[in-house]
């Protein structure tokens, strides 16, 4: 049985996991992430791995999914917005400290790895992940490989501007996907209503402690299900923009499935069916060509590790 270790490393926190070769995780380790210091960063890194290392003798390999711009060689860490990794060669640096091959991907790509190997990609040689988190995160499976484009940093689709001058992103521009599709765009809604229409979210405000500026994503997911009418206009809303962004992908991609990550896809069939409607109404050439599916991610936040794993096997 071939064992390697995958490591989520996030602005937040390092995930780390020795992941077998059918994609079972045997054991995981989680740790804060010092995210404004590169060199405690790669020895928190170096920590995971070492106490996995520890338990499981016969690792043979590790892989790094780095939530920032990774180059073609999948050694360089060009540019993360949530850590100080600026043209980090972070592959030598962690080679150097834990002694076992190290492959360093973008942590979206990962996670799109692992659905497609071990998750709701089963089955399918072109797979697209759309990663409703913070942001957007995106990866791409093409004829059962996994597409990084000529630098390494392609599948970057939520910084696809869709709105001319909207919302300032984190990016530097005005407008992306993500500003309007994520799970920070769910609650920047139900702040925004709940600011203009107290009384109609009047629920959404008892769950954020009379603030708006209390609501959270998880209390809007909470109050949809419970059938909150303002929580589901705001589900709605992002499922308007999720379902139109698919539909542009699709006439440039024509992928066979989609599968839905990250937080807000939590929410599951309050997100799904709306984004399925909301796709199918603006596809083009609808009633005339085959749909793709749109499905779920299965492996949760699981699925960044046991696809850096996997990919440090190849």
């Amino acid at each position: 049985m071939a064992l390697t270790i995958g490591v989520d490393v996030g602005g937040t926190k390092v995930a780390a996991g020795v992941v077998d070769d059918r994609g079972n995780i045997l054991e995981k380790v989680r740790r804060p992430t010092p995210s404004t210091n590169p060199k405690e960063t790669a020895d928190t890194i170096a920590e995971v791995v070492d106490l996995l290392k520890g338990k499981f003798e016969d690792v043979t390999a590790v892989g790094l999914g780095c939530a920032g711009f990774v180059d073609e060689t999948r050694s360089v860490v060009m540019f993360a917005p949530n850590l100080a990794w600026r043209d980090e060669p972070i592959k030598a640096i962690v080679e150097g400290l834990v002694g076992l091959p190290v492959v360093v991907e973008n942590d979206a790509n990962a996670t799109a790895w692992g659905e497609a190997r071990y998750g709701a990609g089963r089955g399918h040689d072109f797979m697209v992940l759309v990663a409703l988190g913070t942001g957007i995160g995106g990866g791409l499976v093409i004829d059962g490989e996994l597409y990084r484009g000529r630098f390494g940093v392609g599948a970057e689709y939520g910084h696809v501007r869709v709105v001319p001058d909207g919302r300032r992103c984190g990016c530097g521009n005005r407008g992306c996907w993500e500003q309007y599709a994520s799970g920070n765009a769910l609650v920047y809604e139900a702040r925004e209503l709940a600011r203009v229409s107290p009384a109609l979210a009047g629920r959404l405000l008892e769950l954020g402690g009379g603030r708006p500026e209390g609501i959270n994503g998880p209390q809007v997911t909470e109050a949809a299900r419970e059938g909150d009418a303002a929580a589901l206009e705001c589900f709605r809303t992002i499922a308007q923009w999720t379902g139109q962004g698919l539909a542009d992908l699709t006439a440039v991609l024509d992928p066979g499935c989609f599968v839905i990550g990250g937080g807000l896809s939590d929410a599951g069939d309050l997100l799904l069916e709306p984004v399925r409607q909301a796709f199918t109404n603006a596809l083009t050439g609808r009633g005339h060509r085959p749909l793709p599916e749109i499905r779920i991610a299965e492996l949760g936040s699981a699925a960044g590790i046991v696809g850096a794993a996997d990919l440090a096997r190849l």
